[in-house]
């Protein structure tokens, strides 16, 4: 159960990183918010999988986001990267 809904946050989180990469025009909380959740959930592994660091990076760009401007195809292939780990978790 627990596993899914951290799937579903990883779902979530790629999709604002990829939407986030065409300018969407998303808030910067929901930036800020989901980077703190990623980064959380990375250091609950402590960063010994490579899962863990595919949210540990995903959660610091989606954070410097709100801030700076992150080139899209490094946006696009994290974002990628976490729906496929988040559609993984429900198989």
């Amino acid at each position: 159960m627990l596993v899914k809904i951290l799937g579903g946050i990883d779902i979530i989180a790629g999709l604002v990183l990829m939407f986030g990469a065409i300018n969407v025009g998303l808030l910067s909380r929901i930036f800020l918010v989901l980077g703190v959740i990623l980064l959380t959930k990375s250091l609950l592994n402590l960063l010994r999988d490579f899962g863990s660091w595919i949210d540990f990076l995903s959660g610091g760009i989606l954070m410097l986001s709100s801030i700076i401007l992150i080139p899209p195809l490094i946006s696009v292939i994290l974002g990628l990267l976490l729906l496929q780990k988040g559609v993984f978790s429900f198989f």
